[in-house]
């Protein structure tokens, strides 16, 4: 391992300064560092010197993880449509009740 570690966004592949709370290309916010090698995931803390279960560090010389197009990024927090659809199907089927219930 040579040099300091380097993080990236796990969502568009951007760099980020370490200790960053949220990225400066897509708006991310990040909760915890993930380790794109094994996938174990910490506070910043654990991984001064890399991945502290797999050793996993880019290097100054080794290049950032490819960035994803616009088309592959999700908007952070975004749900499945099929929740949204549920959720009004059930917020509709409340509000005829409380129709009927009134009559």
């Amino acid at each position: 391992m040579n040099g300091s570690p380097r993080f990236f966004c796990e969502n568009c592949g951007a760099e980020v300064p370490r200790g960053a709370k949220r990225c400066a290309s897509c708006g991310r916010h990040f909760a915890s560092v993930l380790c794109p090698k094994c996938g174990f995931s910490g506070a910043e803390g654990l991984f001064s010197s890399g991945c502290p279960v797999c050793g996993y560090c880019v290097s100054p010389r080794q290049s950032a993880p490819k960035s994803r197009s616009p088309s592959e990024m999700k908007p952070a927090g975004a749900l499945p449509l099929w929740v949204y659809a549920l959720t009004f199907f059930f917020l509709l089927l409340v509000a005829a009740a409380a129709i009927a219930l009134l009559r």
